[in-house]
């Protein structure tokens, strides 16, 4: 897989203009599988088609139980600057419903241990609004972020996918489902408890502390090109057109062996491109540039857009800030829903 990842990065390096990298993210999966050599290689490959600006974010997905002393220290002589760790909770019924393979202790121990080898710059997700917490384990899983230092998190409800095992549980009555009453009580909670701490509320689910935004999600939020490597990737060219890796290893692995890239491409209609827009910007703290909408978009669209925020903003669900308009932060737990208002169908 190593080889083939690499024969990619040299089929595709020319397809990014922009030859200066701020952001480089190992996700996807869990790449923290990958042994600190294979890391260390992937990176070297990269260096010979792009140079790193010399803020450059570097950023490796993992789970707690990957993160042993060992991997640390060696992770730690790398270029590896920031660690995104699925904690998911430091409450054990949490974790057991979830199917994680760490617990509470191993989910702590693990920050403290980067932390412990200077990787400092780490964020965690963490899940609210699960049928086995309540008000006041979420509290205390905020509490123990902080009591760690950490500076910053990524955070969602529970959700229940089709043809899980959590959706036959519930179909069974053996748990019962998440309420969308207390997740919206432990959303605005959050959001309080974390910007009274020094967090910045920048994105719905996001919240960093100054310095610690996350340069790679912001970048995918304002619409900035990327490039993905590796099976299922997707990429992007910042404009009209959209790619992805077939999900299939070894198919993946074959085609790169013959030089051929296993990459599928849609072209984005003028209707997907705005409806995008709309769905990524308003999820923002920035919002959506409407200099932007008036540049790239035809006078049908544009009156369109016009008409249907006019109302949204004599109500107050939208308001408009230096020629951007975005959800005040008060209603920021219905933004899926007010952006969906406003697509092209």
């Amino acid at each position: 897989m190593l080889s083939a990842i690499k024969k990619e990065i040299q089929l595709r390096h020319n397809e990014l203009e922009n030859k200066t990298l701020k952001s480089l993210y190992f996700g996807g999966g869990t790449p923290s599988v990958l042994s600190v050599d294979e890391i260390k290689s992937l990176i070297d490959e990269i260096q010979k088609y792009f140079s790193f600006d010399n803020n450059i974010e570097i950023t490796l997905e993992s789970n707690p139980d990957d993160l042993n002393k060992n991997f640390l220290e060696e992770l730690s002589q790398t270029e590896i600057n920031r660690l995104s760790i699925g904690t998911q909770s430091f409450f054990d019924e949490d974790l057991k419903l979830m199917n994680r393979a760490h617990n509470a202790s191993e989910a702590e121990s693990s920050i403290k241990r980067a932390q412990d080898f200077g990787l400092v710059n780490i964020s965690v997700d963490l899940i609210y609004g699960s049928p086995t917490s309540n008000f006041e384990i979420w509290k205390d899983n905020l509490n123990k972020t902080i009591d760690l230092q950490v500076p910053h998190v990524s955070s969602y409800a529970l959700t229940v996918e089709p043809k899980t095992a959590l959706e036959k549980w519930i179909e069974n009555g053996k748990i019962s489902s998440p309420e969308e009453a207390e997740q919206n009580q432990e959303f605005y909670y959050m959001k309080d408890f974390l910007k009274d701490n020094g967090f910045d509320h920048y994105e719905i689910s996001n919240f960093g502390k100054p310095g610690f935004h996350s340069k790679h999600n912001s970048a995918y939020w304002k619409s900035e090109p990327y490039l993905g490597i590796g099976p299922s990737a997707h990429s992007y060219n910042g404009s009209f057109e959209r790619s992805w890796n077939i999900p299939n290893n070894p198919f993946y692995i074959k085609n790169l062996n013959q030089n051929i890239l296993p990459i599928e491409t849609e072209i984005l209609s003028e209707k997907d491109r705005f409806n995008e827009m709309i769905m990524i910007g308003l999820r923002t703290i920035w919002g959506v540039d409407l200099n932007r909408i008036n540049q790239n978009f035809s006078s049908e669209i544009i009156d369109y857009l016009n008409q249907e925020i006019k109302s949204k903003i004599e109500s107050g669900i939208l308001e408009i800030e230096n020629n951007y308009f975005k959800i005040p932060e008060k209603h920021w737990f219905l933004a899926d829903g007010i952006a969906s208002d406003l697509f092209i169908v």
